[in-house]
């Protein structure tokens, strides 16, 4: 089964490098490109980079992990301790609340150098969602446990 996945990361691998070097083609031959032809080479790009990174390094970990079973089974163990699992929820509350504050300050420093208003508008639309879907969970959480 781990071989199944191995080969399906490994031609999302070749899909992304090939979409890697197809956005470099384009940044080159489409030098004078207007409108979305000027922004589609370093989407391509930006994509084909994640996802030939990611894929790549998800097929050269399972390829390492299925020669040594004794190292897998300790990494699933770690991932399923308690321990672990409690410290990296804490640090991603953690990091929720630091990103409120920033996304804020952030936000209002839009406001004061007068960007456009659909910029701060956006961010404060999505400063919302993060906070009514930390209302939702809570309240979510509230009722299951």
């Amino acid at each position: 089964m781990i071989n199944k996945g191995i080969k399906k990361h490994v031609a999302l691998a070749v899909f992304g490098f090939v979409l890697l070097i197809t956005g470099f083609i384009l940044v080159i031959s489409l030098s004078d490109a207007q409108g979305i032809m000027r922004t589609l080479p370093y989407i391509c790009i930006g994509v084909g980079a994640g996802l030939f990174g990611g894929t790549l390094g998800s097929a050269i970990k399972n390829r390492i992990l299925n020669k040594s079973p004794n190292v897998a089974k300790q990494i699933e163990i770690d991932t399923k301790d308690e321990r672990n699992m409690a410290i990296s929820n804490k640090a991603k509350a953690k990091a929720y609340d630091l990103m409120l504050i920033v996304y804020g300050a952030l936000t209002l420093a839009f406001v004061l150098m007068q960007v456009d208003m659909y910029v701060y508008l956006t961010l404060f639309a999505a400063y919302l969602f993060i906070v009514f879907s930390m209302v939702y969970y809570i309240n979510k959480y509230h009722k299951e446990m």
